[in-house]
């Protein structure tokens, strides 16, 4: 495995880093609220950034994420991506691909995703009726990806009739809302307008899941990734901004850092941060490859999720009293870091869905494979 990003992504997230530093700034942040930054999100999609995720793949949208976490930029980003770009590139019928990708790669369309599915949504006669208690940026969206009861997988748009997006808080402000379908007509992801569920629509020509993954796991899978690797870049951030506190602060005459029990927290949030990005930039280096990635998106989720947790918690920790002031900027660190510690699943929830996949791998190679991967690993 070779993580080093090629010149076009090493470019597109140098970019991304100058954008985000010039106009993601925290008097812009506390501006924004909870809805999206819509200069900064101009500046983005007219830099082509957005668009460019088609060439440079997913392990180049992680290296942009990066770039917004440490920042905690206020744009829809990582769903608009995730849930619209790459599934209809790769998975959406060539009509599709004209009519929806231009919108949304200059901006004027946004994407989420009704992804991980929690809630519950039926097909009845072609048309989608249910509700998902919170998806993220849908206030701000135009079109939601929308999963039902089989893992079809529905576009969705947010102004058509028989759909509500009732405005619910989370704890990062990603001005979220609740979704309601109530007979809406959908159109299914890869086939024709309103035919079937979506359940078998083959995968586009650009395709990056392997032949054994669904449409619906393919997508799960990559959104899973993309957040780890904003995770990556939300940690990476609070853990600078502790850095900068411990090593300019001082007490009793000597900076904080100089400190033993804090040397040793933030080594621990290095490593955990590092963690986080390693896992996320190998599934994403596999899905680009079209190798196997449903282990490894799982296993970034999981390290998003505990890791994540405990490192903002650590950038906080080391900012003290400071660190309790809700308008300080590693609050919002903070914030992010405890949402996305859970949003692509929480860390019971992935490893049990990690556990289950193994154990199911394990039991398509048979007993013979086992003995002799057993044998192996003995032996080394």
């Amino acid at each position: 495995m070779d993580f080093t990003p090629s010149e076009d992504q090493a470019a597109a997230q140098a970019l991304a880093a100058r954008i985000f530093g010039d106009l993601s700034t925290h008097e812009r942040l506390v501006a924004a609220g909870t809805g999206t930054d819509a200069r900064l999100w101009k500046e983005l999609c007219t830099a082509g950034l957005p668009g460019a995720v088609e060439d440079i793949g997913l392990l180049g949208l992680v290296l942009l994420l990066e770039e917004q976490g440490r920042t905690t930029a206020q744009v829809p980003l990582a769903a608009t991506c995730a849930y619209g770009i790459l599934p209809v590139a790769e998975h959406g019928t060539a009509e599709q691909r004209e009519r929806l990708l231009p919108a949304l790669r200059d901006g004027t369309a946004v994407a989420t995703g009704a992804l991980p599915v929690r809630g519950e949504v039926t097909v009845v006669d072609g048309a989608l009726y249910g509700a998902v208690p919170w998806v993220p940026w849908l206030r701000d969206a135009t079109h939601v990806l929308v999963a039902d009861a089989e893992r079809g997988l529905w576009i969705v748009d947010t102004r058509a009739p028989g759909v509500s997006a009732v405005p619910v808080e989370t704890t990062a402000p990603w001005s979220a809302g609740r979704l309601g379908l109530d007979g809406v007509r959908g159109e299914s992801l890869g086939t024709s307008t309103g035919a079937g569920t979506g359940a078998g629509a083959g995968p586009g020509p650009g395709v990056h899941a392997s032949p054994r993954t669904s449409p619906h796991a393919s997508v799960l899978a990559a959104s899973r990734i993309a957040f780890a690797g904003l995770q990556a870049g939300v940690c990476a951030g609070s853990l600078a901004r502790a850095v900068h506190h411990t090593t300019t602060r001082e007490q009793f005459g000597r900076p904080l850092s100089t400190n033993q029990g804090v040397l040793l927290r933030a080594a621990d949030a290095h490593m955990d941060t590092e963690a986080i990005r390693v896992t996320a930039y190998e599934a994403a280096w596999r899905y680009d490859r079209r190798l196997d990635h449903q282990a490894q998106a799982l296993t970034a989720a999981w390290w998003a999720s505990e890791a994540g947790r405990r490192v903002v918690h650590t950038g906080q920790h080391l900012h003290g009293g400071t660190g309790a002031d809700l308008d300080h900027p590693v609050h919002r660190h903070f914030l992010w870091g405890r949402q996305l510690s859970a949003y692509p699943g929480c860390g019971g929830e992935v490893l049990e869905q990690l556990g289950l996949l193994l154990a199911e791998d394990g039991r398509q190679e048979g007993p013979s494979c086992r003995t002799r991967r057993t044998r192996r690993t003995r032996r080394a």
